[in-house]
């Protein structure tokens, strides 16, 4: 497989059925976030974590890679008319969305009661779930945008919905093993 192609030199790259677009489009800028926020759920699973928490993230990667082919297909591709798959791509469905929620109970289950909100920060580790939350809102805020003008699978935004909730937790749980104190955030009188 070749890396260059050059056919991306004018501005434009291919999407999923052939069609093309400006690297700039609504699309690519959808995808192209997940593949951003994929990029920073590996750097929390290479550090020091259980065993179990990394499984659960490779298995998120593989959710992000089947979420960024579905965003590259634009929706007349997806489908013919007799409700055939045109393209054999794979897609997150919501055995993904429930594997994300066990996870969620599972780590809010062994967590104190949150009663304030928290300051991203404390460690590392910690911080990198809080921007892998940010990156995953902007994926979420942007395939929103996209749903809206040409449509997407709704389950995308429920992923990316309950991702955002997986890596909240997920930096509170990491607070809690590497026994860090959460920062409440207070707001000051002026």
């Amino acid at each position: 497989m070749k890396i260059y192609t050059k056919t991306g030199d004018k501005g434009t790259t291919g999407l999923i059925g052939g069609s093309r677009v400006s690297k700039d489009h609504l699309r690519i800028e959808s995808y192209g976030t997940v593949d951003e926020l994929n990029s920073y759920i590996g750097l929390i699973k290479d550090q020091a974590i259980d065993n179990h928490l990394k499984e659960v993230l490779i298995r998120i990667q593989h959710d992000l890679f089947t979420l960024g082919s579905m965003l590259a297909t634009p929706t007349n591709k997806q489908t013919l008319k007799n409700g055939e798959q045109r393209l054999n791509i794979p897609e997150v469905d919501t055995k993904s969305v429930n594997n994300l929620e066990k996870e969620i109970d599972k780590m809010n289950s062994t967590l104190p009661k949150m009663t304030h909100f928290i300051l991203p920060g404390g460690h590392t580790t910690v911080s990198f779930c809080h921007i892998a939350r940010c990156v995953c809102r902007r994926a979420e805020r942007l395939s929103v945008s996209l749903h809206e003008q040409e449509g997407v699978n709704p389950i995308t935004l429920t992923y990316l919905n309950r991702l955002s909730d997986f890596l909240f937790m997920l930096a509170r749980k990491l607070s809690q093993d590497l026994s860090v104190q959460e920062v409440k955030w207070i707001p000051e009188k002026l």
